[in-house]
């Protein structure tokens, strides 16, 4: 995988930057997901260096024209959590590089995402000189954000706690990311969609909990039932 080509490279060096597929533009000090924090967790991870083209591959992959959702925005809206939460983590600076690595390969057509964009982070890990334990953890936590089964461990439990903040989010960011989403389906018949979209849904609300931290429960796990109570009654009406 390090050898994919970007399709665009982005520097991120004005002075605010507008992302791709995203609605508003980031100042450098939101911007979570600039080369210098790039620098700071492969530093922290112990890594001999950090590979710049590497940093500039994974940026064209999430500015790639057929994510709306998937994109920098969201990136930079996990790594925002992530300093909210990141005393929880065992291995914060692990769940850190799992979580720029998390959605690096998204094609909606296929449904080896997330073990492709695990492998290539694990090989990156691998590649930069950090141990193999390491790098196998980072794979599990990728794989974790399949969002199959409630998470083991509180590196997951941050992680896709915060993969999942989006359903927490102010009614009218849900509503966004249910049009963004969408717009990634679009090539999927409205039937399938609402069909899929509602066995997608269903799976998170019928937990006991949506989000496995105490954080994440008490600042969002309301406001998640709420949006997605509304999404469904969307679904099954419109």
């Amino acid at each position: 995988m390090a050898g994919i080509a970007p399709k665009t490279i982005s520097r991120l060096s004005s002075a605010k930057v507008w992302c791709v597929n995203c609605r508003r533009a980031l100042s450098p000090s939101q911007m979570k997901t600039s080369l210098e924090h790039w620098q700071s967790v492969w530093r922290q991870l112990g890594a001999s260096s950090a590979n710049e083209d590497l940093y500039h591959q994974l940026v064209a992959c999430y500015s790639e024209p057929h994510r709306k959702y998937h994109t920098i925005q969201h990136l930079n809206e996990c790594l925002t959590h992530l300093e909210d939460v990141r005393a929880l983590a065992d291995h914060a600076d692990e769940v850190e590089l799992a979580l720029w690595f998390h959605d690096a390969i998204y094609d909606t057509s296929k449904k080896d995402n997330e073990q492709r964009s695990a492998e290539w982070a694990r090989d990156s890990v691998l590649a930069g000189g950090v141990s193999s334990e390491k790098a196998d953890r980072v794979y599990e936590l990728i794989m974790a954000t399949m969002h199959n089964a409630v998470p083991a461990g509180r590196d997951a439990e941050v992680l896709v706690d915060i993969d999942l903040g989006i359903l927490g989010a102010g009614a009218d960011r849900f509503d966004d990311y249910e049009v963004q989403v969408r717009e990634e389906y679009s090539w999927v018949p409205e039937s399938l969609y609402r069909a899929a979209r509602k066995k997608v849904l269903e799976q998170f609300v019928n937990r006991e909990w949506i989000y496995s931290t105490e954080p994440f429960r008490s600042q969002y796990e309301a406001q998640a039932r709420e949006n997605i109570a509304r999404s469904l009654a969307r679904l099954r009406i419109d």
